[in-house]
């Protein structure tokens, strides 16, 4: 991680000026995303690379840059965390503003150069929504806020979401999926009773690990420039 943070100490500088009374640097941001990456046990080492990597090609992908940039003076702001257990959430790259090509390709540079810090982790789904729910508490003012929240399980220990929702703790937020199948039981059904909410909230399917890149880049796609997306369907 060494030789990334010079980018990652001018990356979180880019956000303390976002978040400065009238800089304008949020002035174009249309969403607000939180990125949530599942590291529990049932994730293997291959299994996390190839998430984490997905994640980070995912932010290299041409098309991806252009919906975060367009219109022209868009942006939006990320926010990446890991999470597991009930008290294991733990933020890899603080709320950037990507409003240019060159902050979003450092933004995958860092991810891709992470290491994972723990391995034998349960799967708090639950604590893991709500954790990513207060971090908007620190985001810039933009248009939308999601979480994005990948799995393969369903929530083993403690609370789940509808816990926390019942508080009024996820209120003014959407909920996204991206479920990596192949467990029994199929954890999409977990996800879509349990996990998402919001307005048009999706669960995006990976059949395995190996298909999370792509399915990553199309659910992003449909995060950034929801309304295109949602008027060409209609």
């Amino acid at each position: 991680m060494t030789r990334w943070r010079p980018r990652l100490l001018a990356l979180a500088a880019a956000v303390v000026l976002a978040l400065q009374p009238g800089s304008g640097r949020a002035a174009g941001c249309k969403l607000a995303l939180v990125l949530a990456l599942d590291i529990s046990s049932s994730v293997n080492q291959r299994e996390y690379r190839i998430q984490l990597q997905g994640l980070a090609r995912a932010f290299r992908t041409p098309e991806v840059i252009e919906a975060i940039l367009t219109p022209p003076g868009a942006a939006i702001a990320a926010i990446v965390y890991e999470w597991s257990g009930y008290n294991q959430q733990d933020v890899v790259i603080p709320w950037t503003m990507l409003d240019s090509e060159a902050v979003i390709l450092d933004f995958a540079a860092i991810l891709a150069a992470h290491r994972r810090p723990y391995t034998d982790l349960t799967t708090s789904l639950g604590k893991a929504v709500e954790y990513g729910a207060s971090l908007f508490a620190r985001a810039p003012p933009c248009g939308r806020r999601v979480i994005d929240i990948s799995g393969d399980g369903e929530n083993n220990d403690g609370v789940g979401p509808e816990y926390f929702r019942a508080q009024g703790k996820l209120d003014g937020i959407t909920i996204n999926g991206l479920v990596v199948q192949g467990a029994y039981p199929d954890p999409a059904i977990y996800y879509r009773d349990h996990v998402i909410q919001g307005p048009d909230a999706f669960v995006a399917l990976a059949r395995d690990f190996y298909d999370y890149p792509p399915v990553m880049i199309d659910k992003l796609l449909r995060e950034i420039d929801q309304e295109m997306i949602l008027g060409a369907a209609r």
